[in-house]
């Protein structure tokens, strides 16, 4: 019972968060600001949805194949179809209860390719372990692209647009309130769950062991090689559909690859601040946006535009996927008999 009311209070201060974020992002709009969010609607290229929507389902199909390269180790080899319908059920689940999506996607498969669910729960947790590991490799390719971006979104964040430089806050300042914050915050968890030290020290010491479980997993790989292929080739997805969001707007057409990974590494924060990104992605972007000199408005446009066009492959794609399983399976098992 106190587990699942820790679930969910969890779900409502993440859902919470992302409503948050979203009056943030939408409290300074005005009539004027509306209109000119119309406007730039109206002047948008809307092809390019096309190819926008086309490269997210690339990257959740690969994202199945790649799934498939870790069951087939345990002996068990399925269809295509049936996992890239699993993957996409699991991101429609997981807009609504996060989490719960990996549980219903690793079901899903189960039922129809009689796969032990356990066994998958597994997969899923080194599938997330190796993205977690890869998007630090995102945020550093990105930091090395722009050094001077760290202390800039720090800027943007704790001093407003029209603070005068004698007042403004310094980054060392910033860094090192952040740093006493997280000091102060997990003194406070040790006092509460009365951890010592060294239980802190065992903490770190098996997050460790699970990353370089995770790494020695993909080595053991018998395709370890097409694996990390395949996670290139999904990074690489996601950074194209921003890339690609650029050319939407005569704005923002200026951008390129540097601030295309920029959108990336705010965008993936905001997807796992809130249930399916919801007020925290779209905000996110906005800011980002903002740090390049794009105009509030447009930002603002821009980043609920990618939010709106991932948000619509995953209910589009999850709903596809609920009718065309059974239909799927069904023709599948009637063309063996």
């Amino acid at each position: 019972m106190k587990k699942n009311l820790r679930t969910i209070f969890q779900y409502l201060f993440f859902l919470g968060l992302g409503i948050f974020f979203a009056w943030l992002s939408l409290k300074n709009l005005n009539k004027e600001n509306t209109d000119q969010i119309k406007t730039a609607f109206r002047e948008a290229r809307h092809w390019l949805a096309i190819p926008v929507f086309l490269i997210l389902i690339g990257s959740h199909w690969i994202r199945a194949i790649r799934w498939r390269l870790l069951i087939e180790p345990m002996g068990y080899k399925p269809s295509t179809a049936n996992s890239f319908f699993a993957v996409m059920i699991g991101y429609l689940v997981n807009m609504g209860v996060p989490r719960l999506g990996e549980i219903v996607k690793c079901t899903v498969l189960s039922r129809y390719e009689k796969i032990p669910a356990d066994k998958l729960i597994g997969t899923i947790i080194l599938e997330r372990l190796i993205d977690a590991l890869t998007l630090l490799v995102v945020f550093g390719i990105t930091i090395l692209l722009q050094p001077q971006l760290y202390s800039q979104i720090l800027d943007a964040f704790f001093n407003g647009p029209e603070a005068a430089p004698d007042k403004k806050i310094s980054t060392l300042l910033v860094s090192s309130l952040i740093l006493a914050a997280l000091l102060l915050l997990t003194g406070l968890w040790m006092l509460i769950r009365r951890k010592k030290l060294k239980d802190l020290l065992s903490l770190f010491l098996k997050i460790y062991r699970s990353v370089m479980q995770g790494v020695s997993s993909i080595r053991h790989l018998k395709k370890r090689g097409l694996f990390l292929f395949y996670t290139v080739l999904l990074w690489s997805f996601y950074l194209a559909g921003g890339y690609i969001g650029f050319m939407a707007f005569r704005e923002t057409e200026i951008y390129g690859i540097k601030e295309a990974f920029t959108i990336l590494s705010a965008g993936s924060i905001g997807m796992i601040a809130s249930p399916g990104g919801i007020g925290a992605y779209a905000y996110l972007i906005e800011k980002t946006m903002q740090l390049y000199g794009l105009h509030y408005t447009i930002a603002l446009a821009f980043g609920w535009i990618l939010w709106l066009a991932q948000t619509a492959v995953i209910l589009l794609g999850g709903i596809f996927s609920f009718g065309a399983l059974p239909y799927f399976n069904k023709k599948d098992i009637y063309e063996k008999g």
